[in-house]
């Protein structure tokens, strides 16, 4: 996906102009859409880097009394500070999906964030809903030991909220923005890609996404279905409803994402939109890869009490994560860079 592949639509909310030199009222339309989502992404971050700038200037608003966090305050405040920058990055983004300079940024420069942004508000967009719905239908299922202090109910309505609103808005910023820079890239249909765009070394790249995507995905199936092995102690404990929807939903991203990479390295179905194999693709690799990195990360920071440390088992279940959606991604990349080159 070279930004140099062929000649840059004009820029989101730029005039276009008819033969009098009158803008357009559809490209009029357009421009002030735009901009609305602009303001949609940007106010979106409000609530969340309030709480944290919060947090890090020692408020305890939003943090019930004998929550961990009030146990490790220095790093609460690094954590705090360091997602504050990376909630910044949406401002970035959402400016540059949305000025004529965001046409000039190399297009790998903008497409790993907004993989990676995907990646980590899709499972949110979801999942937080789904849980909701569970627990209005009368599903609501609790755990048999009560979960320990942690935030009040109310910081998780607001922040998912706001997520929410980042991933609808910055999602729809950058599908249009993509639909005008690099639309060409996904026309067309499956059986209609040339077969040297998935070499043998695109193809065993996502195969080996494959294959590694079996072991997690086989964990989340058993833990969906009731088995504990490879939980710590308090997660057996503190095991309900919300759990078993983001088990469901976890299989369902890695199983979407692998076989939609598998169906555009493949070309098959041939009558598959290749324009549905790369969203589902994008989604899925960026799933699996960010929340695996993540959560590996998090599996990394010491645990005193035996009771709460990450096992050996769901540690090798978040790398295998991170590592399938990485593979799936690089495949996904290297069609898209070949057929950028090929137009």
């Amino acid at each position: 996906m070279t930004p140099t592949a062929h000649l840059p639509a004009p820029a989101p909310g730029a005039d276009h102009r008819d033969g009098t030199g009158h803008r357009t009222p559809a490209d009029h339309r357009t421009g002030r859409a735009r901009r609305a989502l602009r303001v949609v992404a940007i106010l979106a971050c409000v609530p969340y880097v309030s709480l944290k700038i919060a947090w890090v200037a020692g408020s305890e608003i939003g943090i019930p009394a004998g929550s961990v966090l009030l146990e490790r305050r220095e790093l609460l405040a690094v954590a705090n500070s360091i997602t504050v920058l990376a909630d910044a990055l949406v401002v970035v983004l959402a400016l540059l999906l949305t000025r004529p300079w965001g046409r000039r940024v190399p297009a790998w420069l903008l497409a790993l964030p907004m993989w990676a942004a995907t990646g980590l508000l899709a499972p949110i967009m979801t999942g937080y809903p789904t849980q909701l719905a569970v627990a209005l239908l009368g599903g609501d299922e609790r755990a048999a030991a009560p979960a320990e202090p942690f935030l009040d109910p109310w910081v998780f309505a607001v922040v998912y909220g706001g997520f929410i609103l980042q991933g609808l808005s910055l999602g729809t910023l950058f599908a249009l923005y993509a639909r005008d820079r690099w639309g060409h890239l996904w026309r067309g249909r499956l059986g209609g890609l040339p077969a040297r765009l998935s070499g043998p070394r695109v193809r065993a790249t996502a195969l080996a996404g494959a294959v590694l995507a079996l072991f997690p995905a086989v964990l989340h199936v058993r833990w969906l279905l009731g088995s504990t092995e490879g939980m710590s102690a308090r997660q057996i404990a503190e095991r309900d409803s919300d759990a078993v929807v983001l088990e469901a939903q976890w299989v369902v991203f890695l199983v979407v994402g692998v076989a939609a990479t598998l169906f555009l390295v493949l070309r098959r179905p041939a009558a598959l939109q290749v324009r549905t194999a790369v969203a589902a693709a994008w989604v899925g690799s960026g799933t699996a890869g960010c929340w695996g990195a993540y959560m590996s990360l998090v599996a990394l920071m010491p645990e005193p009490d035996p009771a709460k440390q990450v096992t050996t088992l769901m540690r090798l279940a978040y790398a295998g994560e991170m590592i399938t959606g990485f593979l799936l991604a690089a495949a996904l990349a290297v069609v898209l860079r070949r057929r950028s080159a090929e137009a």
